[in-house]
C-alpha cells in the first residue's frame, strides 16, 4: 500500500478531484498555505500497482513534473474500504516512478560505487588464492554491482537515455577496474611469503572453476538477472540477489585478473570471456523481465510504443548477438569437459584392471591423477596422467611398468598421444 501526496498547482483542483472522484478513491484535501504556486494538497491510499494509473490520470488532469507527487510506502492501513480498492488494482508491480527512483538508488555515486568494488575485489582476490568460498561470498555481500545492470535495463525499457547510459558505463567501468585490481592485487602478492613459492593459481579449485565455464555459467547469470528485476519491482530480497550477480562477475573478473599477474593467457582469456557472458545474459533477462511487466516510457509524444520496441529490440540483439559469439567459447570448453570427463574415467578403469591382474600382484592401484591441457589437446590430441601405485613390502617393480601402461591404455583406449607417468607409494609394515 502507498500513500501518494500531490501539491495541486492553481487552477487545476477542480479537475484532480474530478480525477479522484471517478476512480472513487478516499482522498483529504487542505489548503496549501506556501509561495503561492499551489493551491491545496491532496492525499489518498493506493494500493502499490495503481500508483501508475492513478499519476497517468492526475497528468491529464494537470499535475506534471513542475508540481509535487510524492509517493511514500506504509507500514499498515486499517480499513474496511481498501478490499474493494486492492480488488480493483491488482498485482504486485511497482509504478513507473517508484521503479525509476529505485534504480537511480541502486546506482550510487561513483565515489562511493568504486570504494566498495575495489574492497569486494581484493577480498575476492584474497579468497580464490587461499581457495575459500566462504571468503569470496562474503566478498559479493559488498559488491555494487546489481544497481548498474538494473539501472541500464529500467532506462531502456522506459527510454530514459541518461539512466541507461549510466547503467552501461557504470558496468563497462566496473569490470575493467575489478579487473585491472585481481592484476594489482596478484602482482603484489606471487613474489612474497604471504603464498607458497612457485604457486601456480590454475591448480587452486576457485580459480579453475572460472577457467573452466561451460552453459551452467550462463543459466546462473539468467538466473541472477531475472531475481534482480523481480526483486526491484517487488521490493524483495535485492540484498540477497545483488550477492548472487556479484557472484557471477566480481570472481571472474578478479580471476581474469591474477590471470595476467601470472602470465598465464589461457586464465585471463577463459576468466575474461564468462564475465562477459556473464554480463550479458544478466542484462539481457533483466531487461526481458522489465519489458513484459509492461513497463513503458511516461506519455510523451516522443515515445510510441513503436519506438520503445524498436529501441528494446536493437538493445536485446546487440546482447543476443554478442551472448552467441562468446557462447562458441562456451560451448567449446562444455565439449572439452565433457571429453575430459570420458577420457579420465575410460584411462582410470583400464589402469586399475591392468593393476589387478595377477601379473602385478602386489602393486595396488591407488589414485590417478590426470592434467587434461585444453590447448594441448586441441592442437595435438595429446593427454597427460601420473598413477599412483602402492608397493608392498618385497614387491619388485617392473622399471618399464610407465611404459606398460602406455601401451596397454593406448591400445584400449586409442588416444595415441598419451603421456604416462607412475608414482610409487612404498608400503612397510611392522613387526
Amino acid at each position: 500500500m502507498r500513500i501518494v501526496q500531490v501539491l495541486i498547482p492553481n487552477g487545476t483542483q477542480k479537475a484532480v478531484l474530478a480525477a479522484l472522484d471517478a476512480e472513487e478513491i478516499d482522498y483529504a484535501v487542505w489548503e496549501e498555505t506556501g509561495r503561492g504556486d499551489f493551491e491545496a494538497v491532496v492525499s489518498f491510499p493506493i494500493p502499490e500497482s495503481g500508483v501508475e494509473p492513478i499519476l497517468e490520470k492526475l497528468e491529464t488532469a494537470g499535475i506534471h513534473e513542475d508540481a509535487y507527487t510524492i509517493v511514500m510506502a506504509t507500514e499498515t492501513v486499517i480499513s474496511r474500504r481498501l478490499p474493494k480498492l486492492e480488488k480493483r488494482y491488482k498485482g504486485l508491480r511497482i509504478s513507473r516512478e517508484e521503479l525509476v527512483a529505485r534504480a537511480e538508488d541502486l546506482a550510487p555515486a561513483r565515489s562511493t560505487y568504486v570504494a566498495f568494488l575495489v574492497l569486494s575485489t581484493i577480498i575476492a582476490t584474497a579468497g580464490l588464492l587461499l581457495d575459500s568460498a566462504a571468503t569470496i561470498i562474503g566478498a559479493m555481500v559488498v559488491a555494487p554491482l546489481m544497481g548498474p545492470a538494473i539501472t541500464a535495463s529500467v532506462g531502456t525499457v522506459l527510454g530514459n537515455n541518461r539512466l541507461a547510459t549510466r547503467g552501461v558505463i557504470f558496468q563497462v567501468f566496473g569490470l575493467a577496474l575489478a579487473i585491472a585490481v585481481g592484476a594489482v592485487m596478484g602482482w603484489i602478492l606471487k613474489d612474497t611469503l604471504l603464498l607458497p613459492p612457485e604457486l601456480d593459481i590454475r591448480t587452486i579449485p576457485q580459480v579453475a572453476e572460472r577457467t573452466s565455464p561451460t552453459f551452467l555459467a550462463l543459466v546462473l547469470a539468467l538466473g541472477s538477472g531475472i531475481a534482480g528485476a523481480i526483486s526491484v519491482m517487488r521490493n524483495a530480497g535485492s540484498a540477497l540477489v545483488g550477492v548472487a550477480i556479484a557472484v557471477a562477475l566480481v570472481p571472474p573478473a578478479a580471476t581474469a585478473g591474477l590471470g595476467i599477474a601470472w602470465g598465464y593467457d589461457y586464465v585471463a582469456i577463459a576468466a575474461g570471456t564468462l564475465v562477459l557472458v556473464n554480463l550479458l545474459a544478466i542484462n539481457l533477462s533483466a531487461l526481458i523481465i522489465f519489458y513484459l511487466a509492461g513497463y513503458r516510457p511516461v506519455n510523451d509524444p516522443e515515445f510510441d510504443q513503436r519506438t520503445i520496441r524498436r529501441s528494446v529490440l536493437k538493445r536485446l540483439g546487440v546482447i543476443v548477438v554478442g551472448i552467441l559469439l562468446l557462447s562458441v567459447v562456451l560451448g567449446g570448453v562444455t565439449v572439452l569437459e565433457y571429453v575430459s570427463n570420458a577420457v579420465d574415467r575410460n584411462l582410470q578403469t583400464e589402469a586399475e584392471a591392468m593393476l589387478g591382474e595377477p601379473e602385478y600382484e602386489g602393486l595396488n592401484y591407488e589414485e590417478t591423477l590426470t592434467e587434461f591441457d585444453y590447448v594441448r589437446y586441441i592442437t595435438d590430441g595429446g593427454y597427460e596422467m601420473e598413477i599412483l601405485v602402492g608397493v608392498e613390502e618385497g614387491t619388485t617393480v617392473p622399471p618399464d611398468l610407465a611404459q606398460r601402461l602406455d601401451d596397454r591404455l593406448t591400445t584400449a583406449t586409442q588416444y595415441e598421444e598419451l603421456t604416462v607417468r607412475v608414482a610409487f607409494l612404498d608400503e612397510q609394515v611392522s613387526e
